[in-house]
């Protein structure tokens, strides 16, 4: 008898089964308990013993075939499709949906596309840190690193990738284009009546560091109405035979990193003269590190090759925030 008070059937032997299988008696079956009465809303389902079987259909007598039923699935443990459940997290915004998909764009490529969209004037600062959930002081340490690697453990890496990559996914340009005429873009930094000493022939001396310069770039670039196709015209003229500067040259020369690091770029060059015509124009006066650029650099910075210096094995050279070098023993 059973924990519930049902009375257990008797036991099925051999001699329940067909003289014709006699030869190979089954195993012992027993059949399953019913299960207790449960109120309709609490009904639990009960699983057999591992012991005990599914009661066999009915044998098929005085036949060749002998037909067992299938037995019917009580439980399943299948879990849900892994496409499945992406898609329904994409649906319903599913954060956990979302971390299964790789970061993909390095550090650098973030910080770009974070300046590129604040300078299409879409959101300002303020509202595009409310809307990534970052907080200003982790804003800034990011934007002022430098590297492909440089700010993964960042917060502000991860939020501001997934609001770029949920833009693209929802149809939306990742950064929005500014819609600048060239006109207007052209008339604002024309410099054209400014001459500087060399222009003629490409020979201005050049009192910024590399790194100097790149920031002007980047700080430009984020100014209303200037575009970076209109800046590449403008800094191609600075030359006497103008020349076509392409986008690409422009991101090799903001990858690098040091004084010197770029100082044979036409990028270099051209944004240099530019921007000193531009601080002439508007008459600021010279910043406290120019005049010690060039006090340290009596012709300008040499840009017609890349620096090389030989030096024994336990020495390394060192620049300093001029680009100037000096000479350590290890």
């Amino acid at each position: 008898m059973t924990s519930s008070g049902v009375p257990m059937p008797p036991q099925a032997t051999s001699n329940n089964f067909p003289a014709s299988l006699s030869a190979s008696p089954p195993a012992t079956i027993y059949p399953v308990p019913p299960a207790p009465l449960h109120p309709a809303n609490n009904f639990v389902p009960m699983a057999p013993p591992d012991n005990h079987r599914v009661p066999l259909a009915p044998l098929a007598l005085g036949t060749s075939n002998v037909h067992f039923e299938k037995p019917m699935t009580l439980f399943s443990n299948a879990k849900e499709p892994t496409t499945a459940k992406r898609l329904h997290s994409a649906i319903e915004g599913d954060r956990e949906g979302e971390d299964d998909m790789p970061i993909t764009d390095s550090c650098d490529v973030v910080r770009r596309k974070i300046n590129a969209f604040l300078n299409s004037g879409e959101m300002n600062a303020t509202e595009f840190l409310r809307e990534i959930g970052v907080t200003s002081d982790s804003y800034g340490r990011f934007m002022k690193l430098k590297g492909r690697y440089s700010g993964v453990d960042n917060q502000t890496y991860e939020a501001a990738f997934r609001f770029f990559r949920k833009r693209k996914a929802s149809g939306v340009d990742e950064v929005p284009r500014k819609k600048v005429k060239k006109d207007e873009e052209a008339k604002k930094v024309d410099v054209s009546d400014t001459q500087l000493e060399g222009e003629e022939n490409d020979s201005v001396q050049i009192y910024d560091t590399c790194d100097d310069v790149r920031q002007k770039i980047a700080a430009y670039l984020r100014e209303p109405n200037i575009t970076q196709a209109g800046f590449l015209r403008e800094i191609g003229k600075m030359f006497s035979e103008h020349k076509t500067i392409q986008s690409k040259q422009l991101k090799d020369f903001q990858a690098k990193e040091g004084p010197l690091a770029g100082n044979t770029s036409s990028v270099f060059y051209g944004s240099y003269v530019f921007f000193e015509k531009l601080r002439i124009q508007q008459k600021d006066a010279k910043s406290k590190k120019r005049l010690e650029m060039e006090a340290v650099w009596d012709n300008g910075i040499d840009r017609s090759r890349p620096r090389s210096y030989i030096v024994r094995n336990d020495e390394e050279v060192v620049l300093d925030q001029y680009g100037h070098p000096s000479i350590l023993r290890k």
